[in-house]
Parts: C-alpha cells; sequence; structure tokens
C-alpha cells in the first residue's frame, strides 16, 4: 500500500506527481489506463518530463516509466482503442516502447524503469490474454501456446533499441510491432512468402542496424501498425530505410496501417489490419 496506490482519475496529476517523485530521487511508474487519454497529461510529458534534463543542463531528470494499454481489436470503440505512438516518437527527450509478447513485456520494463530517461511504454491491450494473429473468427489463443508466452520469475532485462528478428526470410522484410507481429507473422506463415518479420520492440531507440541488414538483404520492404496511415511511425521508418538502404530496393516500400479515421466501433474489422492485407502488400512488392 507505500508503493502501489490509487489516484485521482486526473492523468494531468498523475504524471505531475510522478515528474516530482522522479526528480526526488525515486523511479515512479506512472499507468494511464487507455493510451486514448493520455492526452490530458500531454503537457506535461512532452513539455515537462521530456525536457527537464535539458532545460535544467543536466542538472535534474526524472526517470518516469509511463504504461499505457493502447490498440484496438476488443470492441473498444474510438475512445478505448487507439495508437497514438507516433505523438511521442516525435518528442525528444522521450523513449518510446511497445512490446508483442509476456516474456519481452517483462525484460523491457525492468529496462525502462532502470533508465535515467523518461519511457513510454505502450501495451497492446488486445494482447494481454493472448496472442492475436487478426483473425477475429477463430478461438482465443492462450499465451502458453507461443514460444515467448512464459515469463520467468528470476531477474532479467531486454536492452532498449535492440529489435527481435521474429522470423528470418531472404524475399521481403516486414517492419512491425505490438500486436502486428502476430498479424504480419501468420500472414507469412499462411501465404508461404518467405519474409522476414521483425520486432522492433522499441520505436525510440530504434535498431537501425538490424532494420538496415534486413531490408538490404532482402531488397524489399513493408511496414505494418495500427495507427492511422498518415504521420504515422511507419512514415519514419520509410524514410529512414529509403535514405540508408535506397540502392538496395528492389521495389517500393509499402505500408500497412489503419485508416485515416476515428477508429470505427461498427468496421473495426475493416480498420484493424488484416492478414490479407499483410498478404497483398507482401505479394505486391515481391511481384515487383
Amino acid at each position: 500500500k507505500h508503493r502501489v496506490f490509487d489516484t485521482p482519475l486526473s492523468e494531468g496529476g498523475i504524471l505531475s506527481t510522478a515528474i516530482g517523485m522522479g526528480i526526488n530521487g525515486l523511479r515512479p511508474v506512472a499507468e494511464i489506463q487507455f493510451s486514448d487519454y493520455i492526452f490530458p497529461a500531454f503537457d506535461q510529458i512532452t513539455n515537462e518530463l521530456a525536457k527537464l534534463r535539458y532545460r535544467s543542463g543536466g542538472e535534474y531528470w526524472a526517470p518516469v516509466t509511463v504504461r499505457t494499454p493502447c490498440g484496438g481489436g476488443i470492441r473498444g470503440g474510438h475512445y478505448h482503442s487507439q495508437s497514438p505512438e507516433a505523438y511521442f516518437t516525435h518528442t525528444p527527450g522521450l523513449k518510446v516502447v511497445m512490446p508483442s509478447n509476456p516474456y519481452d513485456t517483462k525484460g523491457l520494463l525492468i529496462t525502462s524503469i532502470e533508465d535515467d530517461d523518461p519511457v513510454i511504454f505502450f501495451e497492446p491491450k488486445r494482447l494481454y490474454n493472448g496472442p492475436f494473429d487478426g483473425d477475429h473468427k477463430k478461438a482465443a489463443l492462450k499465451w502458453d501456446t507461443h514460444p515467448k508466452g512464459e515469463v520467468p520469475e528470476d531477474y532479467y532485462s531486454i536492452p532498449l533499441g535492440q529489435a527481435s528478428i521474429e522470423r528470418a526470410g531472404s524475399k521481403v522484410t516486414v517492419l512491425t510491432y505490438g500486436t502486428m507481429v502476430h498479424v504480419a507473422r501468420e500472414a507469412a506463415e499462411s501465404s508461404g512468402i518467405d519474409a522476414e518479420i521483425i520486432d522492433l520492440r522499441s520505436l525510440v531507440p530504434l535498431d537501425i542496424d538490424t532494420i538496415q541488414a534486413s531490408v538490404e538483404k532482402t531488397g524489399r520492404c513493408v511496414i505494418v501498425h495500427e495507427a492511422p496511415r498518415t504521420s504515422g511511425f511507419g512514415g519514419e521508418l520509410s524514410a529512414q530505410v529509403q535514405e540508408l538502404c535506397f540502392y538496395h530496393l528492389e521495389a517500393p516500400i509499402v505500408r500497412v496501417t489503419g485508416w485515416d479515421t476515428p477508429y470505427p466501433h461498427s468496421l473495426e474489422w475493416h480498420y484493424f489490419p488484416s492478414q490479407e492485407r499483410v498478404i497483398e502488400a507482401m505479394k505486391k512488392v515481391v511481384e515487383d
């Protein structure tokens, strides 16, 4: 009761308190119940938390980890289904993480808490109960069926800025994170396309070395995320791949994303990037 406690439902107040605790030597973990409601704390995160070390000339810092569930696939409508990661990857001073499985979540969360810089830790809520490959008509799976579903009790950490190659391949590189890792992997398996699936795990810092090596090997790149297309993090990924791998690319980079609309409750499975859309994108670049 002294380390974990409820607060008034004020996101700005939660973050302001966490910043003060961090300045005074603690390592607070602030939880925002849904990332859709992180915006009342946007000023505290982007103008205070992210810039504290810079503004004080390194005299003060606040090692705050902000945990917040994100993403769709739970019939949550537009107030409980958004993926706002791009707002924060655009903010210097913040680190941004989005794991895709329980094993990585523990290792990345420990690293985030131990980091002296603030971390926004997005947790795809559709993955809380098990892996999800995008097929909502199938029976839900449990994590005990997944190789990274078990979480050891012992201490371990996973460095930020270290992507994971979830499936090796030679024809096309698929860059993704969160729930879309499972959608992309199943799309590759079901289609028989020799795709290399890279789980970014952390968006900032970004493991650009692993990305570059894979794209230079395959010559093709597909980027998959839930968030809307325009100004989504996939645009930044596309730009960096283009800058570094231009002479190795055999086809244009293709993005598979959510649509540029509010998250639609009644059309969720049209909005949610599907295996079919990922397969179509992979075929497009492989056949070009």
